[in-house]
C-alpha cells in the first residue's frame, strides 16, 4: 500500500521535498527526493505501514543505526534515518544507473569476467559488514545496483545485528526478511540466529543466475520455491554454459551447501576462490582471472616530473603525488592504486592508456612540479584509460605556501570529474585544514622518501628527516609517526637494540597525544607495542585505526602480522583478507593469508592463496624486476608449489639485488627450508639474524621453517635472540 503522498509530504517538508515515486518493493516505497540542507538529490524509503507497525519506531530506530557505521565502496550509505507521524524512513544518495536485476532482465546472463567481478564486490561489501556483526538477509539481484560499472549493495537498513549473546532481533517479530529465490537453507527453515554465511549462500545464488541466467531454484509458490533447497540438486553451471571456469563453478557449489558449515568461512573466502582458485597446476598461474577495469572510479597517481633545475627537488615532486594518493585513498567508493605499484613505473614514460590497462584502473593522474624559489608550477591531468581523453587538467601557478591548498584543490578536481559520491567524513577528510609548517613540511616528504626505499640506511635518514621536521614543528603528529615507524621496522629487520623499541614507544605516544584522532598515529602505536609484546595494547590501537580510517592498508596488515606472531591464525587470516581487499595488487598480505591457512590446516585454501600470491609477485616483477621483497617472497611461494627451478632463479636474483638484507636472508632460509636444504636455511638463518634480524616471535611460528625446529643450531640461535 502507497503511503498517502500528501500526509508524507507534509511530515517530511522541513528536511525532504519529495519529487516523485521511483518504485516500490516488499518492504519499502522509494521517492526521489530534495535534501533540503545539503541541496542533493536522495532515495527516500519509507517502510510500509504494516512492516513500520510491527517493527515500531524504536526498534527499528537501534537497528538502523548499526547500518548507519558502514562505510565500504561497495555498500551505498545511509544518510539518513527517522520516524515523522508515523512513518518510518531511510535515506540514501540516489544515483542514476540500473539494477542488477534490470540488467539480468534485459541480458538474461552476464560477461564471465564481468559476473565474477561483481560478485567479488558483494563479497568484499558482505565480509566487511560481517566483520561489524551485520548480516544483510536480504542478497538479490533487486538489491545490487550498478553505477559507473561497479556494484554497490544496498538496503542494509533493516539489517540483523548478530551477537554472540543472540540479543533481541527482527526476526522475533515471527517476519522472515528475505527472497524466496535467494535465502538460505537455514533462513528458509525460519532460523533466526544467521551469520554471514547465510548472506554468502544468497550471493551464489545471485552470481549463478548471473552466469547462467537460470535461477538457481523456481517454483509455482514461494513455499515450493524454499522447499527445493533441501529436496533438489541444482543444474551444474557448467551443464547451462560451458565457458564457465570449473574452478567458478566449484566455488559458487561450495558456497551454496545446504550445510553452512560446508560453506566458505568468510565471504572474503568466497571471493578469493572465485580470484585465485582457476588452477590444475601451478604452471598455469598467468591464467588467473585478472581484476577488470572499474570503467569510472579507480584511478593511479604517478610520481609527479619533477621540471626544477635542481635534481634535489624530486623528494617534493614525489610528496605531491603521495599526499594526493592518501587523501583519495580515504574515499570509500574510489579504489586507488597503492603508491608501491604507481611508483614503479617512474621514469618509464609509458602512454597512459597502457598504464591504467597495466594498473587495472580506468583513470590515470599524471602531473609536473617546477619550483623556482619560493614560486611553484603544478600542472596535473586526469585521463580516461578507455579512449585516452582528458576528463581533466589544470595548471597551479603559486606560492609555495598554497601547496596544501592545490594538493586539495586537484583531489576535489579528481572527486568531480569521477562523479563519487563523497560521505560527510570523506568530505571534511579530503578538505581538512593543514597548519603545517611549510619548512617542516619539506623535511617530512624527503623523510617519506627515504621510508619508502626500505633499506636501512634509507632508514636511519629517514628518521632524520622526520626529527628534522620535529624540531621546527614539535607538533607535528605525522612526523613523530614517522619516527616511531622507521624505530619499528630498524628493530624488526636491521637494528635489534632496545634502543629502537623505547624510541618507538615515546615517538608513537606523542603523535597520538598530538593528535588523537590520526589513523596513522594509531598504528605506529601498535605497531611498537607489539614489537614490544604489548598485543592487547597492540589489538586496541589497531583496531582504533580501522575505525578511525577504514581504508588505511598498513593497520590490518600490521595487526595480521602480530596476530601470526601470537600463533593465531584464524584471526591473522580475516585481518590480511581484509588488508588484501584495500590493496588489491599487494602481494605479502596474500602471501602471509596463505601461510595463516597453512598454519590452520587449511591446506587446500593455502595453495589457492600462494597460487594468487605467485600471480601478483609475477605481476609486481614485470613493473621492477629488480624488487628484492618480491622475489624473497616469490622464491618460497614457487618452492611451496613444487617449482623448485624457479625458486632458485628467484634466490639467486635476490640475493644479487641485496645480499645482506637481513630480511631477503630470512625469506630465502624459508626458502630452503621448504625445499629441505636444511643446512643451506640454517646458515642463512644464522646470517639473517647476525645482520639483525630480530622478530623472534614470528620466527618461532613460522609454519615455512617447521623442517628445522629440531636442529640444535636452530634452537641455539632462538636463544641467543
Amino acid at each position: 500500500m502507497n503511503p498517502p503522498l500528501e500526509r508524507l509530504r507534509s511530515a517530511l517538508s522541513q528536511t525532504y521535498t519529495i519529487d516523485r515515486e521511483l518504485g516500490r518493493g516488499g518492504m519499502a516505497t522509494v521517492y526521489l527526493a530534495q535534501d533540503c540542507k545539503h541541496e542533493r538529490l536522495v532515495a527516500l524509503k519509507v517502510l510500509h505501514p504494516d512492516l513500520a507497525a510491527t517493527l515500531g519506531p524504536e526498534r527499528f530506530l537501534r537497528e538502523i543505526k548499526l547500518a548507519a557505521r558502514l562505510n565500504h565502496p561497495h555498500i551505498l550509505p545511509l544518510h539518513d534515518s527517522g520516524e515523522a507521524d508515523g512513518f518510518l524512513y531511510y535515506v540514501m544518495p540516489y544515483v542514476e544507473g540500473e539494477s542488477l536485476r534490470e540488467r539480468l532482465d534485459r541480458e538474461r546472463q552476464l560477461p564471465i569476467d564481468e559476473a565474477v567481478h561483481h560478485a567479488r564486490s558483494i563479497a568484499s561489501a558482505l565480509d566487511y559488514a560481517h566483520r561489524q556483526n551485520i548480516v544483510h538477509r536480504d542478497i538479490k539481484p533487486e538489491n545490487v545496483m550498478l553505477y559507473e560499472g561497479e556494484a554497490m549493495v544496498m538496503d542494509f537498513g533493516i539489517a540483523k545485528a548478530v551477537s554472540a549473546a543472540g540479543a533481541d532481533t527482527l526476526t522475533q517479530t515471527g517476519m522472515m526478511v528475505g527472497t524466496p529465490a535467494y535465502v538460505s537453507p537455514e533462513q528458509a527453515a525460519g532460523e533466526t540466529n544467521l551469520d554471514g554465511r547465510s548472506d554468502q549462500y544468497s550471493l551464489a545464488c545471485v552470481l549463478y543466475e548471473m552466469l547462467s541466467g537460470e535461477r538457481a531454484f523456481s517454483g509455482p509458490t514461494a513455499q515450493a520455491v524454499m522447499a527445493k533447497r533441501f529436496t533438489d540438486t541444482v543444474k551444474p553451471l557448467r551443464s547451462l554454459r560451458g565457458s564457465i571456469p570449473e574452478s567458478v563453478e566449484r566455488a559458487v557449489t561450495k558456497a551454496m551447501s545446504t550445510d553452512s558449515g560446508a560453506r566458505y568461512k568468510t565471504a572474503a573466502q568466497f571471493a578469493q576462490a572465485l580470484a585465485s582458485g582457476s588452477l590444475s597446476t601451478p604452471t598455469d598461474t598467468q591464467t588467473l582471472p585478472q581484476q577488470t577495469v572499474s570503467s569510472a572510479k579507480s584511478v593511479a597517481v604517478l610520481p609527479f616530473s619533477n621540471m626544477s633545475t635542481d635534481p634535489e627537488n624530486e623528494y617534493f615532486a614525489d610528496g605531491m603525488a603521495e599526499e594526493i594518493i592518501n587523501a583519495l585513498s580515504k574515499i570509500q567508493s574510489l579504489r586507488v592504486a597503492s603508491r608501491t605499484v604507481s611508483f614503479a613505473l617512474k621514469g618509464k614514460n609509458e602512454d597512459l592508456a597502457d598504464v591504467g590497462r597495466k594498473l587495472h584502473v580506468s583513470t590515470v593522474l599524471d602531473g609536473s612540479v617546477r619550483r623556482m624559489g619560493n614560486r611553484l608550477r603544478i600542472t596535473a591531468q586526469l585521463v580516461n584509460v578507455a579512449d585516452g581523453y582528458q576528463l581533466w587538467s589544470d595548471r597551479y601557478d603559486r606560492e609555495m605556501e598554497d601547496v596544501f591548498a592545490i594538493q586539495d584543490d586537484i583531489s576535489q578536481a579528481i572527486v568531480k570529474a569521477l562523479r563519487v559520491i563523497l560521505s560527510e567524513d570523506e568530505k571534511k577528510a579530503i578538505e581538512k585544514a593543514r597548519t603545517v609548517n611549510v619548512q617542516a613540511y619539506e623535511y617530512y616528504l624527503r623523510g617519506r622518501q627515504f621510508f619508502q626505499q626500505h633499506r636501512r640506511k634509507s632508514l636511519e635518514y629517514a628518521r632524520q628527516m622526520f626529527n628534522r621536521a620535529i624540531d621546527i614543528d614539535p607538533e607535528y603528529a605525522l612526523a613523530h609517526a614517522g619516527v616511531a615507524d622507521c624505530c619499528s621496522v630498524l628493530y624488526m629487520w636491521f637494528d635489534a637494540r632496545d634502543a629502537n623499541l623505547r624510541h618507538a614507544d615515546l615517538a608513537s605516544r606523542k603523535a597520538m597525544e598530538l593528535e588523537p584522532d590520526l589513523a596513522e598515529a594509531h598504528v605506529a602505536r601498535g605497531l611498537a607495542a607489539s614489537l614490544s609484546k604489548g598485543f592487547d595494547e597492540a589489538e586496541r590501537e589497531f583496531e582504533a585505526a580501522m575505525r578511525l580510517d577504514p581504508k588505511l592498508f598498513e593497520a590490518p596488515y600490521f595487526f595480521g602480522r602480530a596476530r601470526l606472531s601470537q600463533g593465531q591464525p584464524a584471526e591473522a587470516a580475516k585481518l590480511f583478507e581484509r588488508a588484501s581487499s584495500l590493496r588489491p595488487e599487494d602481494f605479502q598480505s596474500v602471501n602471509f593469508l596463505a601461510q595463516a591457512f597453512t598454519m590452520s590446516g587449511m591446506d587446500s585454501d593455502a595453495r589457492n592463496a600462494y597460487r594468487h600470491t605467485i600471480q601478483l609477485i609475477r605481476e609486481r616483477l614485470e613493473l621492477n624486476p629488480d624488487d628484492a621483497r618480491a622475489l624473497m617472497l616469490g622464491s618460497g611461494t614457487l618452492a611451496t608449489l613444487g617449482e623448485q627451478a624457479e625458486a632458485m632463479d628467484f634466490v639467486g636474483r635476490a640475493l644479487a639485488v641485496d645480499p645482506d638484507d637481513p630480511a631477503v636472508l630470512y625469506n630465502i632460509a624459508c626458502t630452503y627450508a621448504r625445499l629441505g636444504k636444511l643446512e643451506d636455511a640454517i646458515s642463512t638463518l644464522e646470517r639473517a639474524v647476525d645482520k639483525g634480524y630480530a622478530d623472534k616471535e614470528w620466527m618461532e611460528n613460522d609454519p615455512d621453517l617447521d623442517s628445522i625446529r629440531s636442529s640444535p643450531r636452530y634452537q641455539a640461535l632462538l636463544q641467543v635472540m
